[in-house]
């Protein structure tokens, strides 16, 4: 008989190309996922993976196991929704993962009251980029997912995954008190010139926002110093150092050492979103925490 938490581990093996990778997925020791694929193997009586280089691939047969086994997944996560559904409790593991702002704005307001009013809900939060979330939620490794589009900027959406609209955000541009810029109401790309910032890294969907809204002015943002958390950026910001682009959704109090102040031409407004497989449309859990989030997404700091 085959062992479906073995698949598990062979599918993260699949998806990460190595067992390091498939066990840090997982929350497991490297040595436990390679006993699950080799009890697979021994199960299935083929070879399952190969070795290339310093990873590993599927076989054609262990290509096959993964393949046929995706819609069995989805049935017994239908089936477990159903389930739920039908004894009408919100309960059991429910795996959130989320970008930081988020966390801070959304998620960790609502998540007390939600767990006080649903003590058979285990909820386990995690942190994660965009894209790293739409990954997770699609291949089953997290249930529930909040990202952010911004702009024109592309998060592309597995058909198999359901969307649910949670708030719009917008952020402003972060000056040191007395800056010269603080004397607009308002500053478009074309005012900002060679302005020093303070930016996430490249790759994130914040920097490339930053970038494409500077097409059309002939030049790039200036960029300075790098820093993944926005309250570092406001701590930078706050001691000379540059500008940044702060979001309002989870933004810390401004403190006197700084100002925001209005973008247009393009505004940079973000969509916040929720992510869950269609399997789990019918499940309690899945459903209370959406509602959750919606309410908290409604009473979020969004464009005046």
């Amino acid at each position: 008989m085959i062992d479906l938490d073995a698949v598990v581990s062979l599918r993260a093996v699949a998806e990460r190309g190595s067992v390091v990778g498939a066990a840090d997925a997982l929350g497991f020791t490297p040595s436990a996922v390679s006993q699950q694929v080799k009890r697979l193997e021994r199960a299935a009586g083929v070879a399952l993976l190969e070795r290339v280089g310093r990873g590993v691939i599927l076989t054609s047969a262990g290509r096959r196991l993964i393949d046929e086994s995706t819609e069995l997944f989805a049935r017994l996560e239908r089936l477990e929704s159903g389930l739920r559904r039908d004894a009408a409790v919100v309960s059991g593991r429910l795996r959130l993962l989320a970008f930081s702002t988020a966390l801070r704005g959304l998620i960790a307001p609502m998540a007390p009251a939600l767990i006080r009013q649903f003590p058979a809900l285990r909820l386990e939060i995690n942190e994660g980029e965009p894209w790293e979330t739409v990954e997770a939620v699609a291949s089953g490794r997290h249930d529930l997912g909040v990202v952010h589009r911004w702009g024109q900027v592309p998060v592309v959406i597995p058909a198999h995954v359901a969307v649910t609209e949670l708030c719009t955000d917008v952020a402003d541009l972060i000056v040191p008190a007395g800056h010269p810029l603080t004397r607009h109401r308002y500053v478009t790309p074309q005012v900002l010139g060679q302005t020093e910032w303070v930016a996430t890294p490249e790759g994130t969907i914040c920097r490339q926002w930053l970038n494409r809204m500077y097409d059309g002015t002939q030049t790039a943002p200036n960029v300075r110093h790098i820093a993944v958390d926005f309250d570092t950026h406001l701590a930078m910001v706050g001691a000379g150092l540059g500008v940044a682009l702060v979001p309002r959704l989870g933004r810390s109090p401004l403190a006197d050492e700084v100002v925001a102040i209005e973008v247009r031409d393009p505004a940079p407004t973000r969509t916040v979103q929720a992510l869950h497989r269609r399997t789990m449309d019918g499940n309690p859990a899945v459903i209370a925490v959406l509602g959750a989030l919606k309410l908290a997404g409604s009473r979020s700091p969004g464009p005046a």
